[in-house]
């Protein structure tokens, strides 16, 4: 029996869902374990302002030490880069949408000076501010129902989610645009799998649901966000995809009002992938970077 731990919101079940068919397909019986997380136990907080990263994902790890689950599935882009030595980054599925899409309010006709927009997340913040600096950011937390509904009931013309999120769990409609102008959450639309080191015979077996490809590029992702100094609430971007042995890679780094941003877009072969996301942020930082960090820390 393989315990699958996940966090008890709808979309973190449906994702481990998905790695509990893959590995029942393989002959493995499973059962999922439900936590509730610190992130989930503050839903008004903005997540920056908790002042802590892995504010998902440590209940998690605590149950993987305390040897109460076997394996711990995350939303790929809510796990910190520096994760406990005992834990490691077992598998990553094929990778699902990257891209973030704006809903629109019910009563939403057309874009105005001084919107309202609604989104928990300094990245998107940041990047929509710069786009639209006389439009105002109103902290929403919470699962996605419970977004959709505080949007519904607002006087916000929209708000901002991952389209990843909406598609799983058959909310995505057509009251949205795609955002292909924003940068993603490093690994974000990515689901990761979490074990201990010591587990071997865990570790063998879901190397057969492991998706190469997505590794690749969230290891470029990680890699340039750990390298510029943020967890999972800063606001940087970062998205690296592979077409014809050729990866695209553009990441950002950004003031939280949106005003500074260094932005740097590349495509490499997939033999240099390995340290190119640490190279990346090293020329950001050169370029600029390291008084956007400084501001950001101030700020956070």
């Amino acid at each position: 029996m393989i315990r699958i731990g996940t966090r008890n919101s709808p979309l973190a079940i449906w994702q481990a869902n998905q790695v509990k068919v893959q590995l029942e397909s393989l002959g493995h019986t499973c059962k999922l374990i439900l936590q509730r997380t610190n992130g989930d136990q503050n839903p008004t907080l903005p997540i920056y302002a908790m002042g802590i990263q892995g504010v998902f994902t440590k209940t998690l790890d605590s149950a993987l030490l305390d040897k109460k689950i076997d394996i711990a599935v995350h939303s790929l882009k809510d796990v910190p880069t520096l994760m406990p030595k005992e834990v490691k980054l077992a598998a990553l599925l094929k990778r699902g949408s990257a891209h973030d899409v704006v809903v629109h309010h019910p009563d939403f006709k057309r874009w105005g000076s001084q919107d309202f927009i609604g989104s928990g997340s300094l990245r998107r913040k940041a990047q929509w501010l710069r786009k639209n600096p006389d439009h105002k950011i109103e902290n929403l937390r919470g699962n996605l129902k419970t977004r959709l509904e505080k949007l519904n009931s607002s006087n916000w013309s929209g708000a901002i989610f991952a389209s990843a999120g909406l598609e799983r769990m058959g909310l995505l409609k057509n009251n949205h645009e795609r955002l292909d102008w924003m940068i993603p959450a490093p690994a974000q639309g990515i689901i990761g799998i979490t074990t201990l080191k010591q587990n071997k015979n865990i570790n063998t077996m879901l190397k057969n649901i492991h998706c190469k490809e997505t590794e690749i590029c969230a290891e470029i992702e990680r890699s340039f966000l750990n390298t510029l100094e943020g967890g999972c609430t800063s606001p940087i971007g970062a998205y690296a995809s592979i077409s014809n042995n050729i990866i695209c890679f553009e990441g950002g780094l950004f003031s939280p009002d949106g005003v500074s941003a260094i932005i740097h877009k590349k495509e490499i072969p997939t033999n240099e992938a390995k340290g190119y996301g640490i190279k990346a942020a090293q020329l950001m930082i050169e370029q600029g970077g390291k008084k956007i960090i400084k501001q950001i820390k101030s700020q956070l």
